[in-house]
């Protein structure tokens, strides 16, 4: 860090401070509800945890493959190994799985129509297949197969990556030298989702306010309002990582591309680790069995250590 100035080398240590604990408590808080659900495997067979967990997954591969790179990246203030190789495959995890964590929430967010309102075309089991899982499956299948094509296999000489920038500076060649390609991937994978994202919360709750007030009740208002609840609570994290480096991306493609430049490469670009940080914070609360489960181990615990320390 001896070449940065006092500034950068404050906000570099406070990010590094934030991401290491934040980061240690999500991987903790993870592991603890994936534990919870191998002791609970009947829970796995509802739809709506069925989509925490497949969100979990990617949020824990994240913050395990993906964001040690970043954290090592502020401690030391530049890229360390400083190979076009590691900037290649760092990217290329980075924004694989930045899609797939997007797509998996858009996808969620239009299936809680089908589990609020269709709930009889998941007992069709090749309607389940067919809107249930095989668009996990290309949830999983697009982001791999669209950036191994524009990263890994993109021809490209290698000496355009900035070691001394977070991510290598983002200097991947197709968002340089492809006017075409950075565009797409700004206005289709990362733009289209979060307004699908957007749509779909708001629909929902309309139609679910809607559906309470003609007292229709297919299913229970309390289970409607639950599942609209997680949604709805998800999908904010989502808008609030997502739109501000979104909204300032659109307007750098269409009109100057220096705006808000400094803003956008030192914070609105962080924002999106903020999903993998707090999302299973998240999950705490709107799991009831987990916080019940949870509650359990700790009065037993309380328990056996007072019954310990009692005095004979």
């Amino acid at each position: 860090m001896d070449t940065l100035d006092e500034g950068t080398i404050i906000l570099y240590r406070v990010k590094f401070f934030i991401l290491l604990i934040l980061q240690t408590l999500s991987i903790l808080i993870t592991l603890v509800v994936f534990t919870f659900f191998v002791t609970h495997r009947a829970l796995l067979n509802t739809p709506q945890n069925q989509s925490i967990i497949f969100l979990l997954i990617v949020n824990f591969l994240f913050a395990t493959v993906d964001l040690p790179s970043l954290t090592h990246f502020y401690s030391i203030g530049r890229v360390i190994p400083a190979t076009a190789a590691y900037c290649t495959w760092w990217t290329f995890f980075e924004y694989t799985l930045n899609l797939i964590n997007e797509l998996l929430m858009t996808t969620i967010s239009i299936q809680r129509h089908m589990l609020i309102f269709y709930t009889q075309v998941l007992q069709i089991r090749f309607k389940r297949i067919v809107f249930y899982y095989l668009p996990f499956l290309f949830c999983l299948i697009y982001p791999i197969v669209f950036y191994l094509s524009i990263i890994v296999l993109y021809p490209c000489d290698g000496t355009q990556w900035d070691f001394t920038s977070k991510v290598c500076g983002y200097a991947n060649c197709y968002l340089i030298y492809s006017k075409v390609l950075s565009t797409y991937d700004l206005a289709v994978n990362n733009g289209l989702p979060v307004v699908i994202i957007l749509l779909a919360n708001a629909t929902l709750i309309i139609r679910v306010v809607r559906q309470k007030r003609r007292r229709q009740r297919v299913i229970t208002w309390k289970k409607q309002r639950r599942m609209t609840l997680q949604l709805f609570s998800i999908s904010t994290l989502y808008l609030i990582a997502w739109l501000p480096c979104l909204l300032i991306g659109l307007v750098q493609q269409l009109s100057s591309p220096s705006f808000l430049a400094d803003f956008q490469f030192n914070y609105a670009l962080d924002l999106v680790y903020v999903i993998y940080l707090l999302l299973p914070w998240l999950c705490l609360g709107l799991l009831p069995e987990f916080r019940q489960w949870i509650w359990k181990k700790i009065h037993r615990w309380t328990t056996v250590r007072n019954n310990d320390v009692r005095p004979v």
